[in-house]
């Protein structure tokens, strides 16, 4: 069993009175860890740490910064199966999808540590005589990184990587819902020698997260989460005008064309609704079918459905282990029967499955609704799990305006081998990710970024590095 303080300044500390959260196994509810969570005064001592080391951390070239960052990158690597065992345990996914987002961390901080070379700024004609206008990028100063628990591991490298090579530190706070691996990266830190006070981790809930995100210690709040959450922050970070970075929910619409290749949209649709327990932001949330490839294309694709496995996360030909929380289990348990109170209809699962092996632990098993219309309940609320609405759909200008039809505007997938409509859609689909015959997944030289309540800022890229920058304009008049 795993057992976690708080990290501040480069040790393990005892909070000064926060209660204690106990981590359970989703798939059994057995006890995993305890974590004590921080209190108010916890949050400024881990504020006034990261502050003290940016001082000398934003002096270092970025270059050292950037090997400090491969070191611990390396060190991550190194702990692949215990970080990946530990991730299944608390998070409930299964244990070759743990140690894919192991790596996915390690590949987030080496991403970022490319950048180091490439921090630029400019130098601009004046309008003026012997001047010259200079555009410096600076870092913002004390970072807070607040995670989500469908890839805690995986989220805390991407905003880690980013702002620490930019020359800022960092506060993270992770999920309760999921901390522990997390927490495990700053013994991996320590080993690695990133400097004392570079990254903190304070835990906790309501409290803690308004607590950091309030302090004038904080220059900038990256957080990945629920959209309720996201304007709680927005509204918390008003007094100081800090700068917020939000990915928050969806509820991607995947558009299956008369056009399209069937066994590339089977594929596709299926993993992205049904990986990591649908539990991933962009994945297929509502699924749009063309009316005269229907029939087909659902014979195919239930055909997968029927396959799925579900069971122990931990052995590999598991295709779906549990849910993260029982929430989550009981929000889909009340979609999957205000849909048939709407309408309509259960294809396959829509419930807990039943046996010795599911008695204890957070199970839903893989459903499929049909006769979905448009203004249902579950084509709007996010599912974040193994449920899938299927609507059939009969024109272009049809779908269009039913795939818009959302507060949300994170991701969509298309399958189409019509150019025309490939162009027409990247430009009327009102997303900021839009995958094309694929399925969702993002890469890191792109910009993941949401519209609508999916979120402000983006991460990722050229782009998304650039929000751990601040701009500094210099205008230099010298004599001839």
């Amino acid at each position: 069993m795993k057992q976690y303080k708080l990290y501040i300044n480069g040790i393990w500390v005892e909070s000064t009175g926060g209660t204690t959260d106990r981590i359970l196994n989703p798939s059994d509810e057995s006890l995993v860890g305890t974590v004590v969570n921080g209190t108010v005064e916890d949050v400024e001592k881990a504020l006034e740490s990261a502050q003290r080391a940016q001082k000398s951390w934003r002096r270092l070239p970025a270059r050292q910064r950037a090997e400090m960052l491969k070191s611990f990158s390396n060190e991550i690597q190194k702990n692949r199966e215990s970080l990946a065992t530990l991730l299944t345990m608390e998070q409930g996914k299964l244990f070759k999808v743990a140690q894919f987002e192991v790596d996915v961390t390690c590949s987030f901080i080496d991403y970022a540590a490319e950048w180091s070379r490439h921090i630029e700024g400019d130098i601009i004609q004046s309008d003026n005589t012997n001047e010259q206008i200079w555009i410096h990028k600076v870092p913002k100063g004390v970072v807070v990184a607040i995670t989500a628990w469908n890839f805690p591991l995986a989220l805390a490298g991407r905003k880690l990587g980013p702002a620490l090579v930019t020359g800022n530190t960092v506060v993270l706070k992770p999920t309760p819902e999921a901390p522990l691996a997390t927490l495990e990266l700053c013994n991996i830190a320590q080993k690695a020698g990133l400097p004392d006070g570079v990254i903190n981790m304070v835990t906790g809930g309501v409290d803690v997260g308004r607590a950091l995100v309030e302090s004038p210690i904080t220059k900038m709040v990256t957080m990945t989460g629920s959209t309720s959450t996201g304007q709680a922050i927005f509204r918390s970070a008003a007094e100081n005008l800090t700068h917020v970075q939000l990915e928050l929910g969806g509820k991607a619409p995947c558009i299956i064309f008369d056009d399209a290749d069937l066994e590339l949209a089977v594929h596709g649709a299926f993993h992205s609704r049904f990986d990591n327990c649908g539990q991933v932001c962009t994945c297929n949330e509502r699924m749009y079918v063309h009316e005269d490839i229907y029939e087909e294309f659902m014979s195919r694709f239930m055909a997968k459905v029927s396959d799925i496995k579900i069971g122990d996360p931990m052995k590999a030909d598991t295709d779906i282990g549990p849910k993260t929380n029982l929430a989550g289990v009981e929000h889909m348990e009340k979609l999957v029967a205000i849909s048939q109170q709407e309408g309509a209809t259960v294809l396959s699962g829509g419930k807990r499955p039943e046996g010795p092996d599911f008695e204890k632990g957070y199970w839903f098993e893989p459903t499929v609704l049909t006769g979905v219309k448009q203004e249902m309940t579950i084509v709007h609320e996010e599912i974040f799990g193994p449920v899938l609405p299927v609507i059939k759909f009969t024109s272009f200008d049809e779908v269009i305006r039913y795939a818009n039809d959302s507060e949300y505007g994170l991701a969509a997938m298309i399958f189409t081998n019509d150019m025309n409509k490939i162009m027409r859609l990247s430009d009327v689909l009102e997303f900021g990710e839009i995958y094309v015959n694929r399925g969702h997944g993002e890469q890191h030289q792109g910009f993941h970024n949401g519209l609508k309540l999916s979120g402000t800022g983006g991460e990722d890229g050229k782009y998304g590095l650039d929000q751990y920058l601040e701009k500094k304009t210099s205008y230099i008049k010298f004599k001839a």
